[in-house]
């Protein structure tokens, strides 16, 4: 298994014992306190669990070699495994948010208790949540990986509701203001959800094969313009699954030179494209320079 996919899978499996410990934290608290901000943020990290092990499976899925009936292999897992955690966000927030609703035109307040050990409670699991969120993006950095990235989003998410409540118990104690709470509790509904969209949007761009950020084409643009032997390129297409990028590219070369000295060419070119950008799959077509493209050749409408 290759370093970026035990990276992908160790940040995964970060996220899992992050998201229980967090759980049991809040469940806690909440306890003590009875806050619907503090049920906000331990709904999220509770969902965050179920999502954090989808993840996990979804990358050891992901990580299985191209077959038979998968010749581009398996990463589009990755991106089925974050559209499914942005939906489940999206539930958590409407329930959320309803619940929150309710108590305010119903004109209920909940009393809040021991607002003390809630804040505490609080501002543990911001701690350990803003850990974990920069050990993330340093992996979803370096390997690409959306699912990563979406645990990376759901964490930093828990670190605006669990202050939303550290804010919530205080004014709650300092000024008798339990009122505060639904407020509170709607307001992290609402960045939940703001957040969920993000992330289906990436999951659903990618789905549909959208192309590569604009930095990676420039990139590999910048390899093939000044590679040796290579006269012009054409054609450029690309589109991600996952954590990978699948590249296909037309190169023009010198017609009168062997089919091993193009090949060579062609070899060398995927070699440094595969350095600069190593989760990619390279697919080059050789033409001879100045050729005219054949009327019926679909290809190059």
């Amino acid at each position: 298994m290759s370093d970026t996919r035990n990276m992908n899978i160790t940040a995964a499996i970060g996220s899992a014992v992050v998201a229980v410990v967090l759980v049991g934290m809040k469940l806690w608290a909440l306890g003590e306190t009875r806050a619907l901000s503090v049920a906000a943020s331990l709904t999220d990290s509770a969902l965050d669990v179920m999502t954090a092990f989808a993840g996990i499976a979804a990358i050891l899925y992901a990580a299985r070699p191209a077959d038979e009936d998968h010749a581009f292999g398996h990463s589009s897992a990755e991106d089925l495994a974050a559209l499914a955690q942005s939906l489940f966000i999206l539930v958590s927030s409407g329930i959320i948010a309803w619940a929150a609703v309710t108590r305010m035109l119903a004109g209920e307040a909940m009393q809040l208790e021991n607002q003390g050990r809630g804040i505490v409670v609080m501002v543990a699991s911001i701690v350990l949540s803003l850990g974990l969120v920069i050990w993330q993006r340093r992996v979803a950095r370096r390997t690409g990986n959306r699912v990563i990235m979406a645990n990376s989003l759901n964490h930093l998410g828990d670190v605006v509701p669990a202050i939303g409540a550290i804010g919530s118990l205080w004014a709650s104690a300092a000024f008798d203001l339990p009122q505060i709470d639904n407020i509170v509790a709607i307001g992290a509904a609402l960045l939940l959800a703001m957040g969920a969209v993000n992330i289906f949007k990436g999951a659903w761009d990618a789905l549909m094969d959208r192309a590569a950020d604009p930095q990676t084409i420039a990139g590999i643009e910048e390899i093939v313009r000044g590679f040796p032997g290579v006269h012009g390129f054409h054609d450029l297409k690309t589109r991600t699954a996952g954590s990978m990028t699948f590249v296909n590219l037309h190169i023009e070369l010198d017609g009168q030179q062997t089919l091993d000295e193009a090949h060579a060419i062609g070899a060398a070119l995927r070699r440094a494209i595969l350095k600069e950008f190593p989760e990619t799959d390279v697919l080059i077509h050789k033409d001879p320079v100045g050729v005219e493209p054949h009327p019926d050749d679909p290809s190059r409408r």
